[in-house]
């Protein structure tokens, strides 16, 4: 842990609650709308968040699976999401939100025309925005949390 946190505290109410009252639960509340607020099919939308946490490294996101209607991702999809490139796991829409969220996070100034073209052949100009919004939340705070220690921190429900 790289912020000090007071005994007894949960780490993560404390730091994005109380340390920066002003900052961070409007963060958390960017952060919770991306989920339930989604237009994006849930593959899709996994495979974006799965891919930004292998980069991140922080590992409550690399364990969360999102849930909608009682619906996750299989088992093996995160081991898909690594090998986007070659994996006969997915379709177009959910090959490319998986390269989309690996050039945001590694090269964003490397997105060409090229690119451009195949996005909006599959994803509509809102779709692109809400994915884009999306993947700088995980991006930012995925990273916050592995950054600051507070992922080691964080437990899902149920474990």
């Amino acid at each position: 842990m790289n912020v000090d946190i007071p005994e007894g505290r949960n780490a993560i109410e404390y730091v994005w609650g109380e340390m920066v009252p002003g900052i961070g639960p409007a963060a958390a509340d960017f952060s919770l709308a991306v989920y339930a607020h989604t237009t994006l099919g849930l593959r899709e939308f996994e495979a974006a968040r799965l891919r930004t946490a292998q980069i991140n490294g922080c590992l409550f996101c690399l364990d969360w699976r999102t849930e909608r209607d009682g619906l996750k991702v299989e088992e093996e999809f995160a081991d898909a999401v690594a090998k986007w490139r070659t994996t006969d796991a997915f379709d177009e829409r959910t090959r490319l939100a998986a390269e989309y969220a690996e050039r945001y996070a590694l090269d964003h100034h490397g997105l060409d025309e090229e690119f451009w073209g195949r996005m909006t052949a599959h994803y509509s100009q809102a779709e692109i925005v809400e994915l884009t919004m999306s993947l700088g939340s995980w991006l930012a705070f995925g990273r916050l949390n592995r950054v600051l220690g507070l992922d080691a921190m964080c437990v899902l429900p149920g474990h």
